[in-house]
C-alpha cells in the first residue's frame, strides 16, 4: 500500500493557553514516535494546501465564516466558547488542518495513494454548520467530502468516526442526506451533549458505556456498522481518527487499547478495498494523552501501510 502522509507547519502555530489538552505537542509527539519506529519515512509526506474560501463555503455559511475571521486577535488569545479559543494564527491553522483532507482526496483519486493520514490539528468533527465548539473551528473531515463530491463526483460517502466524543458537527452538516452515511462510535452520555437522541437514516450511532473494553466496542462496531457499510457501498471512506477513546486518555472512560484501533482501521480499509478502489482519507481528531496518542496513531499507520500490528515496546 502507499499511505500519504499529509501536515503543514502551520498546525504548530494554534495553541490555546498553557495547560489546554489540544495542545502542539500532539502533533509533535506523533511525528517523533513515527519517525523512531521508522513508519515515517515508509510514508509518502507532503504539506497540506491551503482551504480556500469555496472549499470552506460547502459546508459553513459565508457569513459565519466572515464571523469567524472577525475574531481573529492582533496579539494574546480570545475566547469563542467555553473549550475553542483562538489565538492570532488559529484559522490560519484551522485552514491547513482542512486543506489537508482535500490534498488527501486529490491523491487517493489520482492515484497517487491508496490511502492517507493527515496529521493535524485544530480537530474539525465537532464544528457544526454554524458553530465552533469542542476545540474545532472548521469541519476538517466534512470539506474534505464536500470536495470530493464535487470536484471528483464521489457520490456514497462513508464517514467513519471513532473519536470517544460523537461526531456531532458532522452529523449537524450530513444529517438526512442520503449519499453521506456516517458511523460515529462514542462514550455516552457524554459530551457534546448533542444529537445522542436524534435519528438519521444516514447516521449509525454507536454508545458505548463508561468501561467498554476491546471485545464489546468491536462487537459493536461488527454488529452496527458493517450491515450498514456494505448497503451503502461507498465510493469513499473517510476517517476522523480521534484516540482520546484509549484507557489511558484523561479525556474518556472507555478501556480501548492501541490493537483496537489498528483493528479498525483494518476494517474500514476492507471496507474501501471492496466498494472504493482503495480510496481511504483519515483525519486526526482527538487524543489528548501524548504517549497514547504517539502509540495508538503508529498502531493506525501500521494498518494504513498493511503491517502486521506490533505491540508498543
Amino acid at each position: 500500500m502507499i499511505t500519504s502522509y499529509i501536515t503543514h507547519p502551520y498546525c504548530s502555530l494554534h495553541h490555546m493557553g498553557p495547560g489546554h489538552p489540544e495542545s502542539p505537542e500532539r502533533l509533535e509527539a506523533i511525528s517523533a514516535r513515527l519517525a523512531l519506529s521508522g513508519l515515517l519515512q515508509q510514508t509518502m509526506q507532503s504539506d497540506a494546501k491551503q482551504a480556500g474560501m469555496a472549499d470552506l463555503e460547502r459546508v459553513h455559511p459565508t457569513g459565519h465564516l466572515k464571523a469567524l475571521e472577525d475574531c481573529v486577535p492582533h496579539e494574546n488569545i480570545v475566547m469563542l466558547n467555553n473549550d475553542t479559543l483562538m489565538n492570532p494564527d488559529s484559522l490560519k491553522a484551522a485552514n491547513v488542518a482542512a486543506g489537508a483532507g482535500l490534498r488527501g482526496v486529490d491523491q487517493v483519486f489520482r492515484h497517487q495513494a491508496d490511502n492517507v493520514f493527515c496529521a493535524v490539528r485544530p480537530p474539525g468533527h465537532h464544528a457544526e454548520e454554524a458553530e465552533t465548539m469542542g476545540f474545532c473551528f472548521y469541519n476538517n473531515v466534512a470539506v474534505a467530502a464536500a470536495y470530493a463530491r464535487e470536484k471528483y463526483a464521489a457520490s456514497r460517502i462513508a464517514i467513519l468516526d471513532f473519536d470517544v466524543h460523537q461526531c456531532n458537527g458532522t452529523i449537524d452538516i450530513f444529517k438526512e442526506d442520503p449519499n453521506v452515511l456516517v458511523c460515529t462510535s462514542y462514550q455516552s452520555p457524554f459530551y457534546p451533549w448533542r444529537y445522542l437522541h436524534e435519528e438519521y437514516n444516514n447516521v449509525v450511532n454507536t454508545p458505548l458505556d463508561a468501561g467498554t473494553d476491546s471485545e464489546t466496542f468491536r462487537r459493536l462496531i461488527e454488529c452496527q456498522w458493517l450491515p450498514a457499510l456494505h448497503a451503502f457501498k461507498p465510493d469513499l471512506v473517510l476517517l476522523s481518527s480521534g484516540f482520546d477513546a484509549h484507557r489511558d486518555d484523561p479525556m474518556s472512560e472507555t478501556l480501548l487499547e492501541d490493537s483496537d484501533f489498528y483493528w479498525v482501521t483494518r476494517l474500514a480499509m476492507e471496507i474501501a478495498t471492496l466498494y472504493a478502489d482503495n480510496r481511504l482519507v483519515s483525519i486526526l481528531e482527538g487524543g489528548y494523552h501524548l504517549a497514547s496518542l504517539a502509540s495508538s496513531t503508529e498502531a493506525h499507520l501500521n494498518a494504513l501501510l498493511g503491517h502486521p500490528f506490533e505491540a508498543p515496546g
